[in-house]
């Protein structure tokens, strides 16, 4: 199984995003467009796992998750490589609460590598979601430089998905929702009352 951990955002983001895109797709034909049922923010990307390495990343992800949801939001645009006139990959940004973000993706690759995953080697953790790849090395600017205005409406991630990539005809399957805690506690507006008797 070719496995990750990801980020989804809820319905109302991603149809902010796509709205965002749909004026610029047509004049950028000569990139893969990627299907709105794979947009996602990347966690931690573990490759090729087999059932027993499952059960052993599982516990993992759950202690990864413990930390509380996270406030966020897809806003800008950019590509990779970064600052380059080669680029492949066309991205959106993530903006919020970026190192709470960092520590749930740096935690979630500490559990594939407990449960034996080969991971890439240690980088700045930059999150995003990808929207469009291209075949062959190209100028992306003027098309992020279009789209470095988006700012969608803030959302709360909640859940942790260990996603499975399918071969053959692109496809992700949710394998497991694990919640990222319990949501962040409202303000408290003085001490916390109680009708219990006083001790004399």
């Amino acid at each position: 199984m070719r496995l990750f951990a990801a980020l989804i955002p809820p319905e109302e983001a991603l149809d902010e995003l796509a709205e965002a895109l749909a004026p610029v797709r047509a004049s950028w034909p000569g990139l893969r467009w990627l299907s709105r049922g794979l947009w996602h923010v990347t966690l931690a990307f573990y490759g090729e796992l087999d059932e027993e390495a499952l059960q052993r990343l599982l516990p993992g992800l759950e202690q990864a998750a413990r930390g509380h949801a996270l406030d966020l939001s897809l806003a800008g645009a950019g590509a990779f490589p970064r600052g380059s006139a080669r680029s492949r990959v066309v991205w959106a940004g993530v903006e919020g609460e970026l190192r709470a973000l960092a520590e749930l993706a740096e935690a979630a690759v500490a559990a594939g590598e407990a449960a034996g995953a080969r991971q890439d080697p240690h980088r700045d953790y930059h999150a995003h979601l990808t929207v469009a790849r291209s075949r062959v090395p190209r100028d992306l600017s003027r098309l992020t430089g279009h789209l470095s205005g988006f700012a969608g409406a803030p959302w709360t991630a909640g859940e942790l998905h260990l996603v499975r990539s399918h071969h053959g005809t692109p496809r992700y399957e949710s394998l497991e929702r694990l919640p990222l805690g319990r949501p962040k506690a409202p303000r408290s507006e003085g001490p916390a009352r109680t009708n219990a008797p006083r001790s004399e």
